[in-house]
């Protein structure tokens, strides 16, 4: 089965909520995917906005989580050394990965410190492979993603070259088109359609009027919002805090109830 667009819409109370129900559904989706599979292969999101979840498996889900079967890849990073603060890696090790017993040899980071940024995009393209055939079975279980103002996700900027790659799983981003304005490394789409499952995390009305635009998008999206574009070999899953939720309508296709605690 290729890449398809089976949307999910849940909506929460307020991002608390949000972040407990995204860690509840990642700790089911990773025990069943290491039933099915032996291991659990996920693909973090940066950006401050999956912290909370992040913090939140590492205190209260530490031990309900099996960390020693999940291995660990990013969506994108930016051109700057694993210790910076604008390092997708660094949050990432400083909010979870430091606090939980994941396997170092199992966390693969995207080197942005790597010059030229090309040279880590090669790296991370040959540890992931080239993009799968039609029908071949996903690369990663559970991608996760959050959406920009302007429609990105991951490093994917609306316009950017890297929209129309269809081969390479990797790429380097010159021009980043949000802040921090510094080079990039990004999955593309190829990449994130390799999924079992994509999950976006979004939250804050000032991403509400984008959130709306993105799930009105049509079968093929629209460049202008790249995170329209994302398909999945399963199904595309919104997790919003009803700020993020304002303008979407309630008979939008997919939407779904949040769980009753």
């Amino acid at each position: 089965m290729g890449p398809r667009l089976e949307r999910e819409i849940r909506v929460f109370p307020d991002p608390t909520r949000e972040a407990e129900a995204a860690a509840r559904h990642l700790a089911a989706q990773a025990r069943a995917a290491v039933r099915a599979r032996g291991r659990f292969s996920w693909v973090l999101a940066g950006g401050r906005t999956p912290e909370a979840l992040y913090q939140l498996l590492a205190r209260r889900w530490r031990s309900r989580f099996p960390w020693e079967e999940t291995e660990i890849l990013f969506g994108d990073e930016r051109c700057v050394g694993p210790r910076d603060p604008e390092s997708n890696y660094a949050m990432a090790r400083e909010a979870l990965l430091a606090h939980v017993p994941i396997p170092r040899r199992q966390v693969h980071r995207l080197r942005g410190e790597l010059r030229p940024a090309s040279k880590a995009a090669e790296d991370y393209a040959r540890l992931i492979g080239r993009a799968p055939p039609t029908g071949a079975p996903p690369r990663f279980d559970t991608v996760l993603l959050g959406l920009g103002p302007d429609g990105h996700t991951a490093s994917l900027f609306p316009g950017a070259p890297a929209l129309r790659e269809r081969t390479r799983m990797v790429v380097s981003v010159p021009r980043a088109g949000h802040p921090p304005w510094v080079p990039r490394l990004s999955l593309t789409l190829p990449a994130l359609a390799s999924s079992r499952e994509v999950v976006f995390l979004v939250e804050g009305s000032e991403k509400a009027a984008t959130v709306a635009r993105v799930l009105r998008a049509g079968p093929r999206g629209n460049s202008k919002l790249p995170a329209s574009m994302v398909r999945s070999a399963g199904p595309v899953r919104w997790f919003l805090d009803r700020a993020a939720a304002a303008r979407v309508p309630r008979t939008s296709s997919g939407m779904r109830p949040p769980p009753r605690e």
